[in-house]
């Protein structure tokens, strides 16, 4: 895996301004009355038939495993733009294995949705059916193949991570650490690969000694795989050392299956520069991550377009596949670079929503009018998951329902739908629960109290003003939002915050 090199997902990666429930790829979860196949249950929808030729990966163009790039409106745009083949970021296999497949009619995806929080782990769709890879970090032989099973039939390919050098994979025994366990690695695709119905392949990072890794990579070769990509720089270098080409090429030249070059980005500026790589490399097959990042349009075969178009693109995508504001934030961050500093840029990095975002580039009235059209099918997003729907789907996916441990109605207490949104209030004074603090000390009653449940990955906070209950229906992503939510609603009921306020800055939808 590659971006901003090689680096592995990190705790809370994905995560939105509101609550988990805003999905780590998107925000959407499939009405329980939706239209479409997937009505009953997404355990009875049969998946997209796989076409009767197995992915090639010789003579490609690829959008690497890049993480928190990778998502769905990256992956679309690079296959418009020209590439071949598009990678998803590493996705850890447990985190896999805890989600559930459903069909999403409103958006026309496949998204596999945590359980426990209702992120979405992965969306895919028809467009990229044919060109996407999945790529896994993984461990243990057993855990790949059951992941391998779960999307190996809405997916065009599996990739192996065995080049990501950070921490958090090689503690875990994923990535560069499984270059150092060889038979474990062999294990690894050879249980993946004689298993599942799609092409395995594996991503690697070269060794210091080019025999030694002409050795390793003829070794994973022998397992079945489809293809192997391969980074050339060792688990040590980062991107300011150069990219040892000539090992790859020794590789390329050893192995029978097609070789995937990998870590020219540097040397990459515009097309014809990946083919010059194509070349130095003596690989038929190309994977690109920094250049992409930059600029995606650099797949398109008459040149580079300006920044702007295909910014505007990328967040057209972003709003038509509901994908999470603060990964759309990242990606145009990683296309801005040093124009973050400019004007323009700095009421970008000031925007928080995907909304705000879209405002910058004069697209804030189609993301809006997108966002009611998706609530009128029925999409059920940020403002919409809670414990109960996730019991439900876990039950239709085969997974036992969990023990209720939370009172499944508010009667009595005051209910409203306001998200709590951190970027809205930029000092502690202005928190709801400082605001609510100063407003019951000027009226001289008690002191407010908060009540938090918490279900899964999930919280839902009561609070209690003068004897009277309030309560937001949005489920948090931690206990602190969802007392400051239940506070916003004590505060907009109590006259002391105005509603067509909350509506105007995306606290009520």
């Amino acid at each position: 895996m590659t971006a901003v090199g090689d680096g592995a997902p990190g705790p809370g990666q994905g995560g939105d301004n509101g609550p988990v429930g805003s999905c780590s790829s998107g925000g959407s979860l499939r009405p329980r009355n939706g239209t479409g196949g997937a009505a009953d249950g997404p355990h009875e929808v049969k998946p997209v038939k796989a076409t009767s030729d197995r992915l090639n990966y010789s003579g490609k163009t690829i959008l690497a495993p890049m993480v928190r790039v990778g998502t769905l409106p990256m992956r679309l745009l690079a296959l418009e733009f020209g590439a071949d083949i598009v990678y998803s970021e590493e996705l850890i296999d447990w985190k896999l294995l805890r989600s559930f497949r459903r069909v999403n009619d409103v958006l026309g995806t496949i998204d596999f949705v945590d359980e426990t929080d209702g992120t979405i782990v992965f969306r895919t769709c028809a467009r990229e059916r044919n060109n996407v890879v999945l790529q896994i970090g993984t461990s243990d032989p057993e855990r790949a193949l059951k992941v391998g099973k779960i999307v190996e039939n809405d997916v065009a390919g599996i990739d192996i991570n065995m080049g990501c050098p950070k921490e958090f994979s090689v503690k875990g025994g994923m990535g560069v650490a499984l270059m150092a366990d060889l038979e474990k690695a062999k294990s690894v695709l050879h249980t993946l690969a004689s298993g599942v119905s799609c092409p395995v392949t594996c991503k690697v990072r070269v060794l210091p000694d080019v025999e030694a890794t002409v050795e390793v990579c003829k070794a994973l070769a022998e397992t079945g795989i489809a293809a192997i990509g391969v980074h050339g720089r060792t688990r040590d270098e980062r991107p300011q050392h150069g990219n040892r080409n000539h090992y790859i090429r020794a590789v390329a030249e050893a192995l029978s299956i097609p070789v995937i070059a990998n870590g020219g980005s540097k040397e990459i500026l515009c097309f014809e520069d990946i083919e010059k790589f194509r070349t130095d490399t003596g690989c038929s097959s190309v994977m690109v991550a920094r250049a992409a990042e930059w600029n995606v349009s650099i797949f398109r075969k008459e040149g580079l377009l300006p920044l702007d178009d295909v910014i505007k693109k990328y967040l057209t995508l972003s709003v038509d596949y509901d994908n999470n504001g603060s990964n759309s934030k990242y990606c145009v961050q990683n296309m801005l670079r040093e124009l973050q500093e400019t004007p323009r840029g700095k009421v970008f990095l000031e925007a928080q929503t995907l909304e705000q975002i879209c405002a910058v580039w004069d697209l804030a009235d189609y993301c809006r009018k997108r966002q009611l059209e998706f609530k009128a099918a029925g999409l059920l997003g940020r403002r919409e998951i809670c414990p109960q729907i996730l019991r439900q789907e876990s039950a239709d996916n085969g997974t036992p329902t969990k023990k209720i441990k939370l009172q499944e109605t508010n009667d009595g207490i005051i209910t409203m739908k306001i998200a709590y949104i951190r970027s809205l209030y930029p000092t502690d004074n202005d928190l709801p629960k400082t605001r609510l603090l100063g407003w019951v000390r000027t009226q001289r009653i008690g002191m407010p109290s908060y009540k938090t449940i918490q279900e899964g990955k999930l919280f839902q906070s009561v609070l209690t003003v003068n004897g009277v209950q309030y309560t937001s229906s949005m489920w948090e992503k931690n206990k602190r939002w969802a007392e400051q939510g239940a506070a916003l609603v004590c505060l907009c009921s109590l006259g002391q915050v105005d509603s067509a306020t909350l509506k105007a800055d995306g606290s009520i939808l």
